[in-house]
């Protein structure tokens, strides 16, 4: 007589595997690379020959974004322009002092990138002569 072999399985109440299978599913979303997207984007400006003007640059992503400010193509830089980082490295100011009318007045572009996208937006920038305002 052959006896009867009853292979053993762990009993997992049906609740408890649907927990499990909810779970890895929130464990492996929520590190899924993702492409930047904005929380604030940097809005048009006038501000007046030789003043100040701050553009602010917000993005959010996995791996977070690095900010870039573009000014016609190229990067920025120069002594007047100062890129302010947030301390949780989520976004950036472009501050542009003191403010030359010819020289500044353009499109700035934040660009947001990380390893699975870039994106980017724009605003504008427009400097008024001081003379403008006190005209006889």
């Amino acid at each position: 007589m052959v006896p009867n072999i009853h292979l053993a399985a762990p009993l997992v109440p049906r609740g408890a595997l649907l927990f499990l299978l909810l779970l890895t599913c929130l464990v492996f979303s929520s590190h899924a690379d993702s492409m930047p997207s904005f929380v604030k984007s940097p809005e048009d400006q006038t501000g007046i020959s030789g003043g100040v003007a701050s553009f602010v640059c917000l993005a959010t992503g996995e791996p977070k974004p690095r900010i870039t400010w573009m000014k016609k193509g190229k990067k920025v830089s120069s002594q007047r322009f100062e890129v302010i980082e947030f301390d949780d490295s989520s976004g950036s100011v472009l501050r542009i002092q003191p403010l030359r009318t010819h020289r500044d007045e353009a499109i700035y572009e934040c660009k947001a990138t990380n390893s699975v996208g870039e994106i980017d937006t724009s605003a504008k920038l427009t400097v008024l002569e001081v003379s403008a305002f006190f005209s006889p």
